[in-house]
């Protein structure tokens, strides 16, 4: 065939003195064909052989619709894209391949005209070329020979090819390497860091970028990780690069600040000392001091809220220089500045925009340095060069950063202005951070005491100390609770419990938990059927907020809370304790002795369906038990039986309060802030000894309530208590007209005294529970628990295992 004029862009059909390719070149090439003016193909270059397979022989005299995909089905566009009366260009056209499948490529036509002065058409399209093995052969000589660090990993991050820089890096050959993760091959910080970076990549198909230090200290590292997607777009390995840095150089000094920045800025959720971090990386290696300051509301920065305008009033968070005297019109941490409306911080707040000032150049600075008393500094300092970076996080302008150098130290330029809003970014997200954590702490410290004892109630059963103490910890305040109920008969209740989880919900849980436990303390439920109907509460909470599709319903509901409750009575002296996943009490004995009450462990609340089990014991009077929830034994510098150990020596050593016992005893578990919330209960047992106790056994017979007002007539004036009789005696014939007329045999009245309070009960077996309910007006009956409600302080029943006591508490005041 007819050799036909290389069109620009394509390579020789043929190789020539000037152009060897060879088994390594990976070049592009082009097919080109001539369509004469019949259609007819009169030219086929070697492109277009291998593009569709066709020798010239086989092509050339047939027309030129014969290559198309679709020929026989009727006119088309690709037939018209090959139409040499079309004059189109940049058409996709299907063509046929000699083996019969379809290969669409973009074509274009040029027309031209001949030697002998016909026109014929030049159609030019693209040939894929797929890599040879010479291509693959360059590419290795790529990776090997690269002056950077590379290794790819795969989808579990495990090295499957490292490069001779990368092996130089890691002291360990490719084949040492194979198969280990980045941790592996070089544990620390740094790579802990960078792996985290890999998985990121791996994650979300984004490049990624880090610094690091590997083995040695004098070369620093900037670490750039691509994702290797296929032609889906998968992700289907990573490649690491690393390109290191003299440590002395400006590129190193970057990579070791920000290496430096992201370890040691932000390292607390205390406000303050992450702003001092800043200046403490910065100065002296950057600049030559450093300023922080915070506007004290955090200003949202979306186009709705407009700048300030005007002086701004900002208070000092930091302050670090060389030298460490600042001049005196130099603002002192925690003092207030005004920076006036020309002058440089106040124009970054407005603008939110960082800048760099030279003193010598910029008439901006220089006049605010000259007209602002508190500007002053700068010439104190012979500053030359001046950076305000504005402190945003999240949406929130927080404040300013300042950076200066002084005289003869070089100026400032745009590199390092770069590098000062990437310190100014990390210090701003860890103030940030800080400030939310205080703000929700605070708002959950708030919520928490307002739902614990404010006080503790007023009681002669028990000689009562608390404390608590919250965790300090980023997790937040934890649900513990502590209580303590007055119950009937002069008992006290004593709860402490611990929901599962910290924060705000946390809280919120303890608070609906607490006052579930008073509500059922107050209708006087024995101590396991109240654990089982508070497990009942914990399932319907979880499951009404497990309904929001909340991945933390559960934690919120409160299933897996603990809870000990107990019961005293000090007339018998005998305490009744259950416990539901809760560690136990311990107890000590007027002599000294000191151990755990073996309380059956029920299981934690709102696992359901469980039966809690109660256990019984007497306590002598003096005694000494504590409650407390499982913060208090789960401290970092020691194991859980040397934290007993301690904590049965302080409960056991004489003390003149329960206070007392309470410090001693968190001094000696303590040695830090505690990570979980701590709750502590200690109680000393009293006792009401007979001659405050009277008791009668009464016969089911109405003639008997008669007899009933005597006994209490001659026991309050052996009790000096003349002035209760005659409401007493009123109190005591309706409840026991009300036991014999509606409850069952035997039946018992007895009196209790309790230092400003008297105490009426009657003791019936019957299981029906009166009611107060207002008489009409020709009922004969109706009004006695209405009567007994209006001269009572308060009154109700309690049931017990067999019949019921109801009761009424008089107030001797």
């Amino acid at each position: 065939m007819e050799r036909l004029p290389t069109p620009p862009g394509e390579r020789p059909d043929r190789p020539d003195a000037s152009f060897e390719p060879t088994d390594t070149t990976m070049a592009a090439s082009t097919a080109t064909a001539t369509i004469g003016p019949q259609g007819i193909v009169t030219g086929w270059s070697e492109g277009a052989r291998r593009l569709l397979g066709h020798a010239p022989s086989e092509i050339l005299g047939q027309p030129a619709t014969t290559l198309l995909a679709n020929a026989g089905t009727g006119p088309g566009a690709d037939e018209t894209a090959l139409d040499a009366s079309a004059g189109r260009e940049g058409d996709t056209v299907a063509l046929r391949h000699r083996d019969g499948h379809s290969v669409e490529v973009v074509v274009h036509l040029q027309c031209r005209t001949t030697d002998d002065g016909s026109t014929e058409w030049l159609a030019v399209a693209a040939v894929p070329e797929t890599p040879s093995t010479g291509s693959g052969q360059l590419a290795e000589w790529t990776f090997g020979q690269s002056p950077c660090a590379l290794a790819i990993f795969d989808t579990d991050l495990r090295l499957v090819r490292a490069n001779s820089g990368m092996e130089q890096a890691l002291s360990r050959t490719e084949a040492e390497m194979r198969g280990l993760r980045l941790t592996d091959l070089a544990p620390g910080p740094d790579t802990a860091e960078t792996d985290e970076k890999l998985r990121l990549a791996l994650r979300t198909g984004e490049p990624q970028h880090a610094q690091a230090r590997v083995h040695d200290t004098e070369h620093d590292w900037s670490v750039s990780i691509t994702p290797l997607k296929n032609a889906d777009g998968q992700v289907r390995a990573v490649c690491l690069t690393a390109h290191r840095h003299p440590a002395g150089t400006p590129a190193g000094l970057r990579v070791r600040l920000l290496d430096e920045a992201r370890t040691q800025i932000g390292t607390t959720l205390d406000l303050g000392r992450t702003a001092q971090e800043l200046g403490d990386v910065s100065v002296p290696r950057f600049a030559d001091f450093t300023a922080v300051d915070l506007l004290d509301s955090p200003r949202h920065t979306d186009a709705s809220t407009a700048p300030p305008s005007g002086s701004v009033v900002l208070r000092r968070a930091a302050l670090r220089s060389v030298p460490e005297d600042a001049p005196e019109s130099m603002a002192e941490v925690g003092r207030t500045t005004t920076y006036p409306a020309p002058s440089p911080p106040a124009e970054c707040l407005v603008s939110g925009r960082s800048a760099l000032y030279l003193l010598s150049a910029d008439s901006t600075v220089a006049r605010w340095a000259d007209r602002d008393p508190r500007a002053a500094w700068l010439r104190a300092y012979g500053t030359n060069s001046l950076m305000v970076v504005p402190l945003v996080a999240d949406g929130c302008t927080l404040g300013v950063a300042l950076f200066g150098r002084n005289r003869p130290r070089e100026p400032f330029g745009a590199e390092d202005l770069h590098l000062a809003e990437e310190l100014t970014a990390q210090t701003a997200a860890g103030i940030h951070n800080a400030r939310k954590y205080t703000r929700a702490r605070t708002t959950t410290m708030a919520l928490q005491r307002s739902l614990l004892p404010q006080t503790l109630p007023e009681q002669a059963a028990l000689e009562i100390a608390s404390r608590y103490l919250p965790a300090t910890t980023k997790a937040g305040v934890g649900g513990d609770w502590f209580d303590v109920i007055p119950l009937s008969g002069a008992r006290v209740a004593l709860v402490v419990g611990d929901v599962v989880g910290h924060g705000m919900r946390a809280s919120a849980t303890m608070g609906r938990l607490r006052t579930a436990v008073r509500t059922l303390a107050d209708v006087d439920l024995p101590t396991d059927e109240l654990l089982t109907h508070l497990d009942d509460l914990v399932l319907h909470l979880s499951a009404e907020e497990g309904a929001d599709d909340d991945p933390d319903a559960e934690t919120a509901g409160g299933i897996g809370t603990t809870c000990l409750y107990a019961v005293y009575d000090p007339v018998s002296r005998r305490c009744i304790l259950a416990r539901a996943g809760h560690p136990p009490p311990a107890v000590v004995t007027p002599d000294g002795d000191v151990r755990f009450l073996d309380v059956p462990a029920g299981p934690p609340l709102g696992l359901g369906g469980l039966p809690f089990e109660t256990m019984e014991t007497e306590l002598p009077e003096g005694s000494i038990l504590a409650l407390y929830t499982d913060g208090l034994l789960e401290a970092r510098d020691h194991d859980i039986d040397e934290a007993l150990d301690k904590m049965f020596a302080e409960l056991a050593r004489p003390a003149a309060s329960l206070d007392t016992v309470c410090d001693r005893v968190l001094s000696a578990l303590l040695t830090h802030r505690p990570d979980d919330d701590i709750a502590l209960l200690v109680a000393r047992t009293r006792a009401l000894h007979a001659d405050r106790v009277a008791s009668w056994d009464l016969a089911s017979d109405p003639q008997v309530v008669a007899q009933a007002r005597k006994y209490v007539d001659e026991q309050l004036s052996a009790w000096e208590l003349d002035d209760a009789a005659f409401f007493t005696e009123l109190v005591v014939s309706e409840l026991v007209t009300n036991a014999i007329r509606y409850g069952r045999p035997p039946i018992q009245l007895r009196l209790i005294h309790q230092d400003n309070t008297l105490i009426s009960e009657v003791f019936d077996s019957g299981g029906t529970t009166p009611h107060m309910r207002r008489a009409r007006t020709f009922d004969e009956g109706g009004r006695g628990l209405l009567l007994v409600a209006q001269l009572a302080q308060r009154w109700g029943t309690r049931h017990d295992r067999i019949g019921k006591c109801v009761w009424a508490e008089q107030s001797l005041t």
